[in-house]
């Protein structure tokens, strides 16, 4: 375990030279910086140079994407201590939905890509434990996408600033029910590379998971996973870790 965290140190260290050491938290391109939002929300990170973001549901637990953690290879979740210095989390469990399916965009299969990851301590006490919603969105309602990814294709120095961006539901659901699809912004605004994982809201309720954008170079369409759909395995993957998220009364 030494040996592995000392590995991911190592492949981390000049993406935290680059972006996390500056600012109080990743990116959605054409967004807000919205640091206050930040609360509920870390950093997924990997040795194999991946950065996600996580929503924070219970004081030792993160709901992300599936694809940031499937992957063989060590992972930390990441956040700054009150001093700002850059701190590694280790994870002491993880938890793949069943219905993830790592080949699915190639195969073009149906997946839902979401993880629980459950922490070897608890989180520092300013952390806040966000508020899930199972509500199914309508056509044409605005919901705000936050994450910490990069704020423009390939500017990998962006990474690290909360930011958050309103963005139109142009598909509820999809015939599966399982997905949110989001239409671009002015600009081009969407999720970009490192939102994956972050809170899709209503209001200050989570009620999907960012999970895909449409193209290499961002600025297109939005996928999430809609929690409500999944709330049974979200409620009984932490209820098996002794913990309970906090849905949104009906």
């Amino acid at each position: 375990m030494a040996r592995g965290f000392g590995r991911l140190c190592g492949a981390l260290a000049g993406l935290l030279a680059l972006g996390l050491a500056g600012g109080p938290a990743g990116a959605v391109v054409g967004g807000r910086a919205a640091p206050e939002a930040a609360a509920s929300s870390v950093m997924v990170l990997s040795s194999n140079g991946g950065v996600c973001t996580g929503i924070v549901v219970a004081p030792d637990a993160v709901l992300t994407a599936g694809h940031c953690v499937a992957a063989r290879a060590e992972h930390r979740v990441h956040y700054k201590d009150e001093a700002g210095t850059p701190v590694l989390a280790e994870i002491a469990a993880r938890a793949l939905h069943p219905g993830y399916d790592a080949g699915a965009v190639a195969g073009r299969r149906r997946s839902i890509d979401l993880a629980l990851v459950r922490l070897a301590a608890p989180l520092p006490a300013r952390f806040v434990t966000a508020s899930l919603s199972a509500a199914m969105p309508r056509a044409g309602e605005r919901l705000t996408l936050s994450g910490y990814g990069v704020a423009a294709p390939g500017d990998a120095r962006s990474t690290g600033t909360y930011r958050s961006v309103d963005l139109g539901v142009i598909e509820p659901h999809g015939p599966s029910r399982i997905l949110v699809w989001l239409g671009a912004g002015p600009g081009g605004a969407s999720a970009c590379h490192g939102d994956s994982g972050g809170p899709i809201a209503a209001g200050t309720s989570a009620l999907a998971v960012s999970a895909w954008v449409a193209g290499k170079a961002c600025g297109g369409l939005s996928q999430g996973i809609l929690l409500g759909p999944q709330r049974a395995w979200i409620d009984r993957t932490l209820s098996g870790w002794g913990l309970a998220a906090r849905w949104q009364a009906d």
